[in-house]
C-alpha cells in the first residue's frame, strides 16, 4: 500500500527561502535553476540566458499525482528542456515515496506565452492533464460557473489546493493558494516587478480577494512569477539577460494590501507608477510602452559599448 504524506494546512512547515537566484551569466549551460522549497514543493527558474522574462514555475507534488504550475517560456526542449527536469523530479519524488498510477496535472496562472510556450512539451507524457489556459476551458475544468467570483479546489490526495479567480492583467488569470505552505502563487497579479493591468476595474476585484485572503492568516509567502527589481527597487530593462543584486521573489502578505491600494491610487490615472516594491503599468498606453523600450534599446546600446 502506498504510504499517505500528510499535508496539514497552516503553513506551519518549514520552508528553505536562502537560496540565491542565478542569471545564468556564469555558465551558458544553465537553463533553469531548481530549488527545493521543502521536499514536496519546488521552484524551477528558467534562465536569463533562454528567456529575458526569466519565470518561475512551481511543482507541488501530493499523494496521488503532481501539479505543474506554468510551463515557462519555451517550445523547443533543447533549449528549455522542462519535460526532462520535471520527470527526473517526479522520478526522485517517488522513489522516495513509491506509489503506482502517479499523474501529472498542468494548469496556468494565465495564457500569456512565457507561462504556457512549454506546454507542447507535455502532449504525449502518460497520465498526464493538461489544462489549456483560455478562460472557457479554465472556468469549465474548475467548475468556476460565476467566474470572477467563488474559489475551486484542487486535491492532490491529501493536498488541498484552492484555485483563486484573479482577472485584470489578463482575463484567465488565476492565483492559488497552497494551505500546506501558506505559500499563494500570484501568477503575474503580484510580483516584486512591472505590473501590467490593461483591465483596472478587473484587477482591483481581484485585489479585493486576495486582500481578504491575505488578511485572513492563510497566507505566508506570495510568490509571484517574476522578478524585475533590484535590491535599490529599480526595475531591470526589458530583455537585459542578467539581474544583478536581484530583490527577493519572496514577498509577505502584507504586499498584497500595498498593490490593492497602490492600484485604488491611480486607477483613474493611466500610466506609469512607481511604488515600493512594484510599478504599476495602467492601461496600455503607446506612449509608456514605447519608453519601455526605448530604454531597453539604450541599457542594450550601453553594454556593448
Amino acid at each position: 500500500m502506498d504510504q499517505l504524506i500528510s499535508f496539514p494546512p497552516g503553513g506551519a512547515v518549514a520552508l528553505d527561502l536562502e537560496v540565491s537566484w542565478s542569471d545564468g551569466t556564469e555558465t551558458e549551460e544553465l537553463p533553469a535553476q531548481i530549488h527545493h522549497l521543502d521536499e514536496h514543493t519546488v521552484m524551477i527558474r528558467q534562465s536569463l540566458q533562454t528567456s529575458a522574462e526569466a519565470p518561475f514555475v512551481f511543482l507541488l507534488f501530493g499523494n496521488e499525482m503532481a501539479l505543474l504550475l506554468d510551463t515557462g517560456d519555451g517550445r523547443d526542449h533543447a533549449v528549455w528542456p522542462l519535460r526532462r527536469i520535471v520527470d527526473e523530479l517526479v522520478g526522485g519524488w517517488i522513489a522516495n515515496h513509491p506509489r503506482d498510477g502517479y499523474r501529472l496535472l498542468i494548469i496556468h496562472t494565465h495564457a500569456h506565452g512565457d507561462h504556457s510556450a512549454g506546454d507542447v512539451q507535455f502532449i504525449d507524457r502518460p497520465d498526464t492533464t493538461v489544462v489549456e489556459p483560455e478562460l472557457d476551458r479554465v472556468r469549465d475544468f474548475f467548475g468556476l460557473d460565476e467566474w470572477p467570483n467563488g474559489s475551486a479546489t484542487v486535491d492532490l490526495g491529501g493536498r488541498r489546493l484552492v484555485v483563486i479567480p484573479s482577472p485584470g492583467h489578463h482575463e484567465s488569470a488565476i492565483s492559488v493558494l497552497d494551505p500546506y505552505t501558506g505559500c499563494l502563487f500570484s501568477g503575474d497579479t503580484v510580483y516584486p516587478g512591472r505590473l501590467y493591468v490593461p483591465d483596472m476595474p478587473a484587477f482591483l476585484a481581484t485585489m479585493d480577494r486576495l486582500v481578504e485572503l491575505g488578511d485572513s492568516g492563510d497566507v505566508s509567502h506570495v510568490l509571484g512569477c517574476h522578478v524585475e527589481l533590484d535590491k535599490n527597487g529599480r526595475d531591470y530593462p526589458l530583455g537585459v539577460r542578467a539581474h544583478p543584486e536581484e530583490e527577493s521573489p519572496f514577498m509577505p502578505p502584507e504586499r498584497l494590501g500595498a498593490v490593492r491600494d497602490a492600484a485604488r491610487q491611480v486607477a483613474d490615472l493611466p500610466g506609469v507608477h512607481a511604488f515600493d516594491g512594484f510599478v504599476i503599468y495602467n492601461g496600455n498606453r503607446l506612449r509608456d510602452q514605447l519608453r519601455l523600450l526605448a530604454r531597453s534599446w539604450w541599457s542594450r546600446l550601453i553594454t556593448r559599448s
